[in-house]
C-alpha cells in the first residue's frame, strides 16, 4: 500500500535517493517525512561516501516510484540536474527540478511529475524541505491542455513521433 488517508490528509510513500552531496539533506527529509506521517523509503546511499555515484541510488528510487502507483519520489544531488536526468531515464518517470516553491508546485500541477529533483548545494535545507512539502501537497490539475501535452510526450516516448 503506497498511500493511506488519515483524516483529510493523504500520507504518501516517498522513495528517496541521492549522492554524497545530497546525503545530509536526504536524512533531514526522511526525518521530516516521518514527522508528517508519510512513509519514506531510502534507496541510498546508506553512508556518506565522497566518491559515490548517483545513478544507482536515483534510478532505484525512480524505478520504485513507478513500480508503486500513487507513490512519489525525491532525488537529491549537488545541483539536482544529473539526478533529474537519471530519474527521467526510467520509463514512466516525470521528474521536475525544483528550485522554488513555485517550481515544486508547478511540477505537479501542470506536469503531473511523480519525482522531484533537488540541488542540496543550491538552497538552504529548510527551503528544500519546503519544496518537497509543496510537491507532496500539490495535485495534478488535470486541465485538458496539460493532459494533451503529457499525452504528446508519452506518445513520443513509445513511438518516437510527436503527435499533435
Amino acid at each position: 500500500m503506497c498511500c493511506r488517508d488519515i483524516g483529510h490528509y493523504l500520507h504518501v510513500r516517498v522513495h528517496l535517493g541521492s549522492d554524497h552531496a545530497g546525503y545530509d539533506l536526504k536524512a533531514a527529509l526522511v526525518a521530516r517525512l516521518r514527522e508528517l506521517r508519510h512513509q519514506p523509503v531510502d534507496h541510498g546511499p546508506d553512508a556518506y561516501d565522497a566518491e559515490d555515484d548517483y545513478p544507482p541510488f536515483v534510478i532505484a528510487a525512480a524505478a520504485a516510484t513507478v513500480a508503486e502507483p500513487g507513490s512519489l519520489g525525491v532525488v537529491i544531488g549537488g545541483s539536482g540536474n544529473g539526478e533529474a536526468i537519471a530519474a527521467n531515464k526510467v520509463a514512466g518517470v516525470r521528474c521536475a527540478l525544483a528550485f522554488s516553491l513555485e517550481t515544486a508546485s508547478l511540477g505537479r500541477l501542470h506536469n503531473n511529475a511523480n519525482v522531484v529533483s533537488l540541488g542540496a548545494r543550491e538552497y538552504s535545507q529548510d527551503s528544500a524541505i519546503g519544496f518537497v512539502e509543496t510537491f507532496l501537497n500539490t495535485e495534478f490539475s488535470g486541465e485538458e491542455r496539460h493532459v494533451r501535452r503529457l499525452l504528446m510526450l508519452e506518445n513520443y516516448e513509445t513511438s518516437g513521433r510527436l503527435s499533435g
